[in-house]
């Protein structure tokens, strides 16, 4: 079962608010919009893809991570080596 189960259907209503967001961001283009409004428009759906990142983020350290923990071993070691490169991608973008 992964992290974010009993979430899923708040994940997928903030995905598709940013989808959203980005079909509003091809209509400014197609309408010639103010290019400062349509970076800001830009900036706010970033924003919400990382809110969405930082909250599968949590559920996974919660879950996953803890759980390969409990459980020990090598399996332990992958997932938090996995959990940090998730942080180091997050960090980067």
């Amino acid at each position: 079962m992964v992290g974010y189960a009993k979430d899923k259907q708040v994940v997928l209503a903030r995905l598709r608010k940013v989808e959203g967001q980005a079909r509003g961001l091809q209509r400014m283009v197609e309408a010639d919009e103010y290019c400062i409004d349509v970076l800001t428009q830009i900036s706010a759906a970033t924003k919400a893809l990382q809110a969405v990142a930082l909250a599968l983020l949590e559920d996974h350290l919660g879950h996953c991570v803890t759980h390969a923990i409990e459980a020990g071993g090598p399996g332990a070691e992958e997932k938090i080596r996995e959990a940090t490169e998730a942080i180091a991608r997050l960090v980067k973008s």
